[in-house]
């Protein structure tokens, strides 16, 4: 059996790049659809050419109006997910710790992961599934939500902010980064590698995860 450390620590991952690898929800919905040539043109407009959150979320709106919550789950079970994330959660909240996923993707894929043990699952809100509603831009998480959700999230566990265990794969996650002082960069490339403690490349959250483990041994 796994044994894990860090009681009382609050674990905060990312999910797009990081807990899915290579991948983000928006790509996996829009594949569903059909859309994945289209979805990968406002990827680049929103990683390469200032596309803010808010109106990436728009476009995406419109592409995915047919959507339907059939095709959500099928993108979601479909995921190339991490192995061994439910077994890094349980391991941590068996220690006293907690886990929570913040993500700038649709709140309706991000909170799944409740059922998979995160104790909090955050992501933009979004109309749900099938839309009849436009979308609320100032329900769109940007960059600095992560930060003061994170700081959201201490409170609720009692826990302190230098006492978290931050996951990323992106500039997205920059901002959280600099607020904490355990982070693991996980399958990232040099930007945000050079701001993390710990590097992970691989498949296995449970890797990424003994990083951790072996710095509070």
């Amino acid at each position: 059996m796994t044994t894990f450390h860090g009681s009382g620590r609050l674990h905060l991952f990312d999910l797009d790049g990081t807990l899915i690898r290579g991948s983000a929800a928006a790509v996996e919905i829009s594949r569903q659809l059909g859309l994945g040539k289209e979805i990968a043109e406002l990827e680049q407009g929103f990683l390469l050419h200032g596309l803010t959150p808010d109106e990436f979320a728009v476009r995406a709106r419109a592409l995915w109006s047919e959507l339907t919550p059939g095709q959500v789950t099928a993108a979601f079970e479909g995921a190339p997910w991490l192995a061994g994330i439910r077994e890094v959660w349980a391991g941590i909240r068996a220690e006293g710790g907690h886990c929570a996923v913040i993500s700038l993707s649709p709140d309706f894929f991000v909170e799944r992961l409740l059922d998979w043990g995160a104790d909090a699952a955050h992501g933009s809100a979004w109309p749900a599934v099938p839309f009849t509603e436009p979308i609320h831009r100032p329900g769109i998480l940007d960059a600095s939500a992560k930060v003061r959700i994170a700081k959201e999230l201490c409170e609720r566990f009692g826990v302190r902010l230098d006492a978290c265990v931050a996951y990323g794969d992106s500039m997205s996650d920059a901002e959280l980064f600099a607020v904490v002082p355990e982070t693991v960069a996980v399958n990232a490339d040099h930007h945000l590698a050079d701001l993390a403690r710990h590097r992970y490349t691989g498949g296995d959250l449970r890797e990424a995860h003994a990083l951790v483990r072996k710095n509070a041994a």
